[in-house]
């Protein structure tokens, strides 16, 4: 099974010599010095996004094989939805699906469902493959869709994927998918998105989930960073990084009403 791009020519070039020619300004050298356990990053259109992503895995030792977690923005398909089998096609190439390590996930938990419905139209793990293809070109990847389940049964899936990673004698990066609040002034956007980016800081998967909604925090991706995180803390992380945090306004001009991104390591 192929798996087109949905967003191709919308949220990045559908032209390989121009989408590898926007990766190379929005990507610097790499200066990874330490193997991250996971990544966070935005999934905006890149002219919006690609600055913060594109520094956050600039500074990543990136693996050969990755779990990618991502929104339903749609609430397609089942609330946390796999794929085993297949390739992602990209107008840089197809990444083939790790099934070894998908069968794994879904071995370690049930609420992983097989279901590529959740995933044919949804953008937010699909701008991340283009940057793995720019800076890794050889690697596999499983994708998880996490839609609206529970704080415990996020904080499951994150135990189930830390078991996993645990288990695999090669090193496997988590990346979670996120923008930060949406459509308010540059001001209270940042207001707001501090308080999540204190709890990411202090890798605290529990307290994200709840001050993203005690203070009514757009945070489209809160489900799968919270699972992220959770995960991470099971495999020993430590700290984490914010590598870089902006909005939209710094693209447009326009403060009035803005989309918050941040990109994160966790070591």
């Amino acid at each position: 099974m192929i798996r087109p791009p949905a967003v191709a020519g919308a949220f990045y070039p559908a032209a390989p010599d121009q989408l590898t020619a926007m990766l190379r300004e929005l990507t610097p050298p790499s200066t990874a010095s330490q193997k991250a356990i996971a990544l966070i990053g935005p999934h905006a259109g890149y002219i919006y996004s690609g600055r913060v992503a594109g520094e956050s895995y600039a500074r990543a030792s990136l693996p050969e094989r990755f779990i990618i977690l991502c929104p339903n923005h749609r609430g397609w398909g089942a609330p946390v939805a796999i794929m085993s089998e297949g390739r992602w096609r990209t107008p840089l190439g197809d990444v083939p699906i790790d099934s070894e390590l998908a069968a794994r996930l879904r071995s370690a938990s049930m609420l992983f469902e097989e279901d590529s419905i959740a995933h044919a139209q949804e953008h937010s793990l699909e701008v991340h493959l283009p940057f793995l293809q720019y800076l890794k070109r050889e690697f596999r990847f499983v994708p998880v869709s996490v839609g609206n389940v529970s704080l415990p049964e996020l904080l499951q899936i994150g135990a189930a994927i830390a078991r996993v990673i645990k288990e695999c004698e090669t090193d496997i990066m988590i990346i979670s998918s996120t923008d930060m609040t949406h459509y308010e002034p540059a001001d209270v956007a940042r207001q707001k998105d501090e308080k999540a980016i204190a709890a990411i800081l202090r890798l605290d998967p529990t307290e994200l989930h709840e001050v993203v909604r005690r203070n009514g925090i757009t945070m489209c991706g809160v489900a799968p960073t919270t699972a992220a995180l959770a995960a991470a803390r099971d495999l020993g992380g430590k700290r984490a990084e914010l590598v870089l945090y902006g909005n939209s306004g710094d693209v447009t001009g326009d403060y009035k009403s803005v989309v918050g991104y941040a990109g994160f390591l966790v070591y």
